[in-house]
């Protein structure tokens, strides 16, 4: 009997396999059949069809980020636990770094650990105390339930650690970075409409700010926690069930800002989450609504030199832009007007935002262009508030990040709270003298505690009421979360207000039942109540007006004065490069002897970038569908200072290496970033392979920064980066060096690194001839070092114009550049040019130059006044061997005294100082120079040829010398290397650099064969032998990269 069951089931399967497939095939038809049903077109259906398109493609995208992220952190995971192992027997990858952020993995094994016990938290917070709320709140949700809730396996991970000391003895402040990338399940069922809904797998990532407060001298030790976002975190959720309609483009943002909004009201600044660890804490309520820290004054001045985004003729015709400011400081947002059709557009708007946390909040200001559709980034510069309070005021041009180009000009001033009156009349007057749009500027803030209330009316017997607050002064409204069927509510809520005047203002509180917006009662207090009481602070129970005899309302209001206490006159604002300042009277008609430049003149820093290798980047470049993995072709981006830099692109390379330097001037400007952006090169669009940055600030202080940087928004890869950050110095004690180590890094490709900084300050010119007519010309003055040129802006027609502009360029060869100006009309008349040979400056103390100098081809009297300084870039390879002498490097020879050579060929090789030992006696056949060095940071073998000196020829004629090495025991072609033919000489120069890619460990097992050599005659192939030399490279000192002479032996000798 079950074997024929089975074999009747056995029978039926493959039938019904092909019924369903039939009713699968059938439902396809059905909302063709509906939408005619219903009398629909064909265009209700496309709209239907491309609805649920963009719906599977927004949902597979979500699921693929989830996969990708999880993947992440499992890689992450693992590279951490290799770490351990290493850390385990003494050893540590080269990746691993130390900086003040640390990382606190037995803090996420505690997480893990704990994990499934949250779960089994949060089920039963859901379930006992979130649901009935939500039924409690609508009479439709009263069959509303969760019908399963599971946290999943993966744990929420905290990336980095941060502590920061408190603003006082009692408190502690933690900055972690987390990270939740989950499988979390939460699905809810409203039965009444049959709805099904929930969430599974969602990430979120944000910085989490903790507060230990306050210290205690018994356990628990600390009183209670404070914890919240310091910035918007950002959020991605996977939906399903009905929710899923919540995954249609368009929705699907407006859902996920939507619970983003939901969340910052109670976890980001200024809301916080406060968890008390002891009973009847005395400071829970301050600690829940603490005061402000401060108010900064922020004043958008304007910008300049703006992206120019509106485009015609598909691009063909540049235009302009039509820039508009966003300012946000946590859940602070405000908006600039927009300027039509400008690049450097002019605001001189005023906004006021109130400061909760120093360090850690900042104002982020985005540019963008206003378009009618999209509107174009056009910039972002962001700035920590604790660089704010430690100036107090701070006026700078901010360069713009983020692909942006331009600079911003804000200025920015902290406001301290004062708990008195004293100064009230001072910070009015002084109100009255800005010129604030668009509001005038505040006098004070007042915030408002809203507690509780007790014995609130009800509009209908047996009926408690939805009790909410609204709390107005003047047109500025804040309402409060609402408390349900109760009538004697608790809300524990704060706002704040800013007050222009508080003598004469009032603050409006309105009592109402949400959602018919009754009234239940109203409260209206005079601010000038308030300047009357102890510390400018009242707390108690308030009567309500229209409301029960009983109604009361507990409520703590604090005011405080904002005091401007930096001094009033800074200095004229700074202006942005390139750009005058506003020329001031000059009280006569006496020339000053001397340039007068600002005091920032001189302090620029030159960043030294080396972009050395990227590790485990994605796959882009994938066949047949992705059924076939490929490789991608990376190139790097570099950003500072608004210059970018672009690499060479690697082809079909996963972990490729460039070995390229970039070099740009930078100024310590607080908010820039170093950006690096990778890109794999495609036909059409580029595709990105991650993104990191590096805090400028973080270079210059440190000095090197020399790490693994990990790459962001990627499923995996790192990048690894050298970046020095070199002060000029005034002193040419070290040029040889320098130059000679400049030499020695030179990389392969790219620009020859430079060896000083040359500051111009270009101050003003006198008796410049006139224009035909007797008219003053419109004057501008060009400076250009080798093909690097800049000019100052035209001033307004005069003999005698006034410029104050400074410029700076990178120098390579100080030796043998010079510094050429032009002064002309702006109609191209030329009025007077300056040569400047940078020798010159090389023999001036200080190595600055500062006076009048005379312009060739202008008036008899024309002249410029000028001061222009160099700054030797001392690198840190220069420094660390500065202070001891270099060891020989070869058995036999010895470094020749210090000589200066230029030729056609470029910058010789430096050599060390005169007090060198003798060199040795003439060698029968002369002498062959060698620089030989291993480059730890390319891990190369680098041979620099410099050159031959009395070489003996074998025959009448003069010998045309060039050098062939040999990297022994391998005599291949790819071991080989050859310099270029010098025509008819004994004392040929080279200056040639070559490489091998060997590690050091094999390098120092090899050896090196120089053979010189001299081409042959038109009938004769045969090569003429002048010479060779052979090193063994064990007895070679590579780390030392010193050059020295060699005597040449006969090609027949031994080695």
């Amino acid at each position: 009997m079950e074997r024929r069951g089975a074999e009747r089931g056995a029978e039926r399967g493959p039938a019904l396999a092909a019924l369903g497939a039939l009713g699968r095939r059938a439902l396809w038809a059905l909302p063709a059949y509906a939408a005619g049903l219903l009398g629909l077109g064909a265009a209700a259906l496309v709209l239907a069809l491309a609805l649920y398109a963009g719906w599977r493609r927004r949902r597979s995208a979500r699921e693929r980020s989830l996969r990708l992220a999880a993947q992440l952190q499992r890689d992450e995971e693992a590279a951490v636990r290799a770490a351990g192992l290493g850390a385990a027997r003494g050893e540590l990858p080269a990746w691993v770094s130390f900086p003040d952020v640390e990382r606190a993995e037995w803090l996420n094994k505690v997480l893990a650990q704990a994990w499934p016990f949250f779960g089994r938290y949060m089920e039963k917070l859901l379930v006992e105390n979130v649901a009935p709320s939500i039924r409690a709140s609508n009479t439709h949700l009263q069959t509303f339930t969760f019908t399963r809730v599971d946290m999943g396996e993966k744990p929420l991970r905290v990336l980095g650690v941060r502590a920061h000391p408190g603003a006082h003895q009692k408190q502690i402040l933690l900055d972690l970075n987390i990270s939740y990338v989950g499988d979390v399940q939460i699905d809810v069922e409203v039965k009444k409409f049959f709805c099904k809904a929930g969430v599974k797998g969602m990430q979120l990532h944000g910085m989490l700010r903790i507060i230990l407060e306050p210290l205690l001298g018994d356990v628990p030790i600390v009183g209670a926690l404070t914890m919240f976002f310091i910035r918007r975190p950002t959020l991605d959720i996977n939906w399903t069930g009905m929710t899923n309609l919540l995954d249609i483009p368009g929705l699907s943002s407006m859902s996920d800002t939507m619970i983003m909004d939901a969340i910052s009201s109670y976890l980001v600044l200024p809301n916080r989450l406060l968890v008390p660890l002891v009973p009847d804490l005395p400071e829970a309520a301050q600690l829940r609504c603490p005061l402000p820290r401060g108010v900064v004054r922020v004043h958008l001045r304007g910008a300049r030199d703006l992206r120019s985004k509106d485009r015609f003729m598909g691009g063909l015709v540049g235009g302009k832009s039509d820039p508009y400011a966003v300012l946000r400081v946590g859940t602070q947002v405000v908006t600039s007007r927009v300027i039509d059709n400008e690049l450097n557009p002019t605001w001189d708007e005023v906004y006021e935002f109130i400061v909760h946390e120093v360090p850690g909040q900042e104002i982020e200001v985005e540019l963008f262009d206003k378009d009618p559709d999209q509107d174009d980034l056009l910039g972002r510069m962001k700035l920590d508030f604790g660089e704010v309070l430690k100036a107090r005021v701070l006026e700078e041009w901010f360069p713009l990040q983020g692909g942006g180009q331009g600079r911003l000009h804000l200025r920015l001033e902290w406001l301290s709270l004062m708990a008195d009156t004293s100064r009230l009349d001072q910070v009015l007057e002084r109100n009255r003298t800005i010129a604030a749009r668009p509001d005038p500027p505040s006098a004070a803030i007042l915030v408002v505690y809203l507690d509780r209330a007790e014995e609130l009316p009800m509009k209908k017997p047996g009926k408690e009421p939805n009790p909410v607050v609204q709390v107005s002064v003047q047109d500025v409204t804040r309402e409060s979360k609402v408390v349900y069927n109760t009538s004697a509510p608790v809300w524990e809520d704060a706002f704040r207000f800013f007050l222009h005047d508080p003598r004469n203002q009032d603050v409006d509180i309105q009592v109402k039942d949400d959602p018919r917006q009754s009234s239940l009662g109203s409260l209206s207090l005079p601010l000038a109540r308030l300047l009357d009481a102890p510390e400018l602070t009242l707390a108690q129970p308030f009567p309500l007006q229209r409301s029960g005899p009983g109604s009361r309302l507990y409520l703590k209001l604090v005011l405080r004065v904002l005091f401007f206490d930096a001094p009033e006159n800074g200095g004229p604002p700074p202006a942005p490069p390139g750009q005058p300042e506003p020329p001031g009277s000059t009280g006569g008609t006496q020339r000053p002897p001397r340039a007068n430049p600002d005091p920032q003149f001189g302090t620029e820093h030159v960043l030294r970038i080396h972009l050395l290798e990227a590790q485990s980047l994605v796959a882009k470049d994938n066949l047949f569908g992705g059924a076939v993995r490929g490789r991608s072709d990376p190139y790097a981006r570099v950003r500072v200072a608004g210059r970018s830099f672009r690499s060479r692109v690697v082809k079909e390379e996963l972990n490729p290496r460039w070995n390229e330097v970039y070099e740009a001037v930078v100024n310590n400007i607080p908010g820039q970033d170093v950006e690096f952006e990778l890109f794999d090169k495609d036909l059409d669009k580029d595709d990105f392979l991650g993104r990191c940055k590096v805090p400028l600030r973080r270079v210059l202080s440190g000095r090197v920064v020399d790490e693994w940087l990990p790459l962001e928004d990627v499923k995996s890869g790192r990048l690894h980066v050298r970046m020095e950050a070199l002060t000029p110095t005034p002193s040419t004690d070290l040029l040889e060096q320098v130059l000679h180590t400049n030499s020695l890094l030179q990389p392969p490709r790219g620009e020859e690194l430079s060896a000083a900084l040359l500051s111009v300050f270009l101050d003003r010119a006198a008796e410049l001839p006139l224009r035909k007519g007797s008219k003053p010309p419109s004057p501008f003055a060009s400076l250009a070092v080798r093909d690097v040129s800049v000019r100052t802006k035209p001033c307004a027609p005069t003999a005698e114009p006034v410029w104050d502009e400074g410029f700076s360029f990178l120098i390579k060869r100080p030796h043998v550049e010079s510094l050429e100006l032009q002064v002309k009309d702006e109609g191209g008349q030329p009025l007077g040019a300056l040569s400047l040979p940078l020798p010159r400056l090389l023999a001036c103390p200080g190595l600055a130059l500062d006076s009048w100098l005379p312009l060739a081809g202008g008036g008899p009297g024309s002249q410029i006044l000028l001061r222009a300084q160099l700054g030797v870039l001392v690198p840190q390879q220069v420094e660390e061997g500065a202070g001891g002498a270099a060891p020989a490097g070869g058995g036999d020879a010895a470094p020749q005294p210090a000589e200066e050579e230029f030729g056609a060929g470029g910058l010789r090789q430096r050599l060390p100082p005169a007090d060198s030992p003798p060199e040795p006696a003439e060698g029968p056949l002369g002498r062959l120079q060698l620089t030989l060095w291993y480059h730890r940071d390319e891990r190369k073998l680098v041979a620099i040829v410099h050159g031959c000196r009395n070489l003996k020829p074998v025959s009448k004629e003069l010998p045309d010398p060039y050098v062939s090495l040999v990297l022994l025991p391998d005599r291949s072609r790819s071991s080989k290397r050859k310099t270029n033919v010098q025509k008819k000489t004994l004392n040929p120069d080279f200056n040639e650099r070559f490489e091998w890619d060997v590690s050091l460990e094999e390098a120092s097992r090899r050896k090196l064969e120089a053979h010189v050599k001299s081409t042959g005659s038109f009938m004769s192939r045969e090569k003429e032998a002048l010479g060779k030399i052979h090193l063994d490279l064990a007895q070679v000192d590579l780390a030392e990269g010193g050059p020295h002479w060699y005597e040449l032996r006969d090609e027949r000798s031994s080695p």
